[in-house]
């Protein structure tokens, strides 16, 4: 038992677009302009930074990240603000490098936000430990740095990777006979398999057969033909191999015997929707893929808030895709920070005082995105490696006609799947 309360989920329909639009409307009902009478304090000032402009062809762009964090910023300030406060965002181009990701949390302590919001950095080591110096809290990244799940001014609004994986054995337990494996050799990737397994052991199937793979290969012949040595009736293939899942997968159906198509899976930040998009659509060779994600599939009407917000504010900025799942964390993660500057009764909103209102249990309806969120001590998982994990919810996808759409209604909670894994390996 890990002394956690879940929290149940907010089903009313007329809050199904999210709080944070109801929020606005009620804002802009009162005619509030940020700075100008009836404001209730000073400007809110924040960053959000992520990869953009890259020099390795290796690396990981998400330029929606810090476009949805400006489109918000337009949204809520035309609304009122929040609470009559002006937001202002700061955006830092992180360059998926750790010299980059240090850069920019120099820039947030100097600058003395109130909060890092929704960004995106494979670099948590460079970047955590200056925003901790700082006093800085850490709302919303993507989950994609192990220290966003471990450091004491971190609030994830998703469990990561390791939840991902937890809940993905889940999945394919449901509809595959034995699972082969393909992830990264490295240090990361040898935690995978014991996650995956002990989805797969609850429901009594056997273990995973692992595959490893390098992480920056440019043709996956030789793991493609391991796992289809291994095929047989009701075999499943899955690749978690982040950017190189697309490139395992061609390797994948180009050996596939002609006539016989073999199940294929993998978990969101692996595979998405642009990606399948940018694949061939129905052509995609993830056509009937399983995936595992953390939110409800790009087509809920749950979403339907945020993409209103963007067709009005982004102004045609292509980079934003309200399919990916970077965006769709950072509108939760300013959904988060929202809530928390509400509940903020000084005029001036710090850092510290973020950190606080987070600490002492301010609640986060995200339209049922996500459960409700809360960061107390009882709230959090309390395990190693992710002591910081308050919602270990995912979902269960499936590929059909070009499109991820929900296999299984609602959200399944991985919390039990996590803790038996860690037992496991600790």
């Amino acid at each position: 038992m890990t002394g956690r309360r879940r929290t149940a989920y907010p089903r009313p329909i007329q809050f199904v677009i999210g709080t944070a639009v109801a929020g606005a409307l009620l804002l802009s009902g009162c005619g509030v302009l940020p700075g100008g009478p009836g404001g209730s304090g000073e400007p809110v000032t924040v960053m959000t930074w992520a990869p953009d402009q890259v020099d390795d062809a290796d690396a990981v762009t998400m330029p929606g990240v810090p476009a949805m964090a400006k489109t918000y910023a337009r949204w809520i300030n035309e609304q009122g603000g929040i609470d009559g406060r002006e937001l202002r965002v700061i955006t830092c181009d992180e360059r998926d490098t750790a010299a980059g990701a240090e850069r920019c949390a120099r820039q947030a302590v100097d600058r003395e936000v109130a909060a890092v919001v929704g960004s995106y950095s494979r670099h948590g080591q460079s970047a955590i430990p200056l925003l901790e110096s700082g006093g800085i809290p850490y709302i919303g990244g993507y989950g994609a740095s192990e220290e966003e799940f471990r450091s004491y001014l971190s609030y994830p609004v998703n469990g990561g990777q390791s939840a991902l994986l937890a809940g993905h054995g889940r999945q394919l337990a449901g509809g595959c006979e034995r699972v082969s494996l393909v992830r990264p050799d490295s240090l990361g990737g040898a935690r995978m398999p014991q996650l995956l397994n002990t989805g797969l052991l609850a429901a009594q199937r056997p273990e995973s057969t692992d595959i490893l793979a390098p992480e920056n290969a440019t043709s996956y012949d030789e793991q493609a033909t391991k796992a289809l040595k291994r095929r047989a009736g009701g075999s499943c293939v899955a690749a978690v191999l982040g950017s190189r899942t697309e490139t395992f997968f061609d390797s994948f159906r180009r050996l596939e015997p002609e006539g016989e198509r073999v199940s294929i899976s993998s978990v969101l930040g692996s595979v998405s929707q642009p990606l399948i998009d940018r694949t061939g659509g129905r052509r995609s060779p993830f056509e009937g893929a399983y995936v595992t994600g953390w939110y409800p599939d790009a087509g809920d009407a749950r979403w339907n808030g945020m993409r209103e917000v963007i067709r009005k504010h982004a102004f045609g900025d292509n980079s934003i895709d309200a399919d990916d799942t970077g965006v769709q964390t950072t509108w939760i993660a300013y959904t988060v920070l929202k809530a928390v500057v509400e509940a903020i009764d000084d005029d001036t909103v710090t850092a510290n005082k973020v950190t606080s209102a987070l600490n002492r249990g301010t609640e986060v309806d995200t339209g049922g995105l996500t459960p409700v969120l809360r960061w107390r001590f009882k709230d959090l998982l309390g395990t190693s490696p992710y002591p910081r994990i308050v919602n270990a919810d995912v979902t269960f996808q499936v590929v059909r006609e070009g499109r991820l759409i929900a296999q299984k209604k609602g959200f399944v909670d991985v919390t039990e799947a996590l803790s038996d894994a860690r037992r496991a390996v600790g």
